[in-house]
C-alpha cells in the first residue's frame, strides 16, 4: 500500500540531528606523550600476512603496532584481543558510535562489554590526507563486517576458505592452539585497514572502491593494553572490484611491533567501572 506523505513531511525532515554520544567527556589520549614515545622506536618483532591469508602478533602494552602495505595496494581485516583474555575483544560497533564510521589518528579502538576500555589508539595514519572523496568514501572503516564463507555460500553457493573470516579463524587457532571451531567463536567484526568505503547517497548501500593505499603506506597503533593482533590480507586485494575470490591481485601486509626507546611508565586503562548490577542489586 502506498503511503501518503503527511502535510508536515518537510518540517519533519528539517529537524536538526543530535549527536548520539558526545565525546567531550571521554578520556582523551595523550597524543603528545604518544608522539614522544614513537619518536625513537626499535622494531622487535615482525609477521607478514600473506596474500589471501592471515597472521598474528603479540603487542605488549606501551608498544606500537605498525601495519604496512608492501608490494602492491592491499586492504586488511584486523581483529584485536586482550592478550590474556580472548573474551575481551575489539567492539567495532561501539567504536563506530563513539568516533564515526572511519578511524584515523587520535581515534581509539574500544573493547566490548563488560570491559569497554581503550585497547589501542591510532598514533599515525599515512592516508589521513584522503579525507572524504566525491562519492563519500573514506579510509579505515568500522562499517563492514568481514568477508565470510557463510554469506558467500548464501549468495553464490560453494565453499570459499580464504575469505577474511576463515583467514582470521585459522590464524587465531594457530596462535592459541584452539580448534578452528573454538577459535571461530572469538573472531569478530573488524577494522577494515586501508579499505575505502561509504554509503551510496540514493540507496544507502554500503560500497567499496579501490583503496588509495600504495606500498609504504602504513597505519600505526599504540597498544593501551597487552594485545594479540590478528590480520587478514583480504582476498579482494584493493577491493576495487570484488572480494572473496581468487581473481583479484593480492599482496602481503606486514605487521611490525615497535618498542619505544623513550622512558615512559605507561599504565593500561582500567576495565570499565560500571558495577554490573543492572538494577538488580
Amino acid at each position: 500500500m502506498t503511503q501518503t506523505e503527511p502535510p508536515d513531511a518537510k518540517a519533519r525532515r528539517q529537524i536538526a540531528p543530535v549527536i548520539c554520544y558526545p565525546t567531550e567527556s571521554l578520556p582523551q589520549p595523550d597524543l603528545l606523550r604518544i608522539d614522544r614515545a614513537r619518536a625513537a622506536t626499535t622494531v622487535i618483532a615482525t609477521e607478514v600476512a600473506p596474500p589471501r591469508d592471515a597472521a598474528s602478533i603479540l603487542v605488549p602494552a606501551g608498544h606500537f603496532l605498525r601495519i604496512t602495505s608492501v608490494d602492491g595496494p592491499q586492504v586488511g581485516d584486523l581483529n584485536l584481543f586482550a592478550a590474556d583474555n580472548l573474551d575481551e575483544r575489539f567492539y567495532s560497533g561501539k567504536t563506530r558510535a563513539l568516533h564515526g564510521t572511519h578511524l584515523t589518528r587520535g581515534d581509539r579502538m574500544w573493547s566490548g562489554f563488560p570491559y569497554l576500555r581503550p585497547m589501542a589508539t591510532i598514533s599515525h595514519d599515512s592516508l589521513a590526507w584522503y579525507g572524504v572523496d566525491p562519492y563519500g568514501g573514506r579510509v579505515h572503516d568500522v562499517i563492514g563486517t568481514r568477508c565470510d564463507p557463510y554469506t558467500g555460500h548464501l549468495l553464490g553457493g560453494g565453499d570459499y576458505h580464504h575469505c577474511c573470516h576463515s583467514n582470521l579463524t585459522r590464524a587465531l587457532a594457530t596462535a592459541t592452539e584452539l580448534t578452528p571451531e573454538e577459535a571461530e567463536r572469538h573472531v569478530h567484526d573488524v577494522l577494515n585497514v586501508f579499505m575505502c568505503t561509504g554509503f551510496t547517497k540514493d540507496t544507502g548501500q554500503y560500497f567499496m572502491k579501490a583503496s588509495p593505499v600504495r606500498p609504504g603506506d602504513d597505519i600505526e597503533f599504540f597498544a593501551e593494553i597487552d594485545l594479540l593482533a590478528v590480520l587478514s590480507a583480504c582476498p579482494g586485494g584493493d577491493c576495487g572490484s570484488e572480494h572473496s575470490s581468487d581473481t583479484a591481485a593480492c599482496y602481503p601486509l606486514r605487521m611490525d611491533v615497535l618498542r619505544s626507546d623513550a622512558p615512559d611508565n605507561h599504565a593500561p586503562p582500567a576495565i570499565n567501572g560500571y558495577d554490573r548490577s543492572h538494577g538488580l542489586a
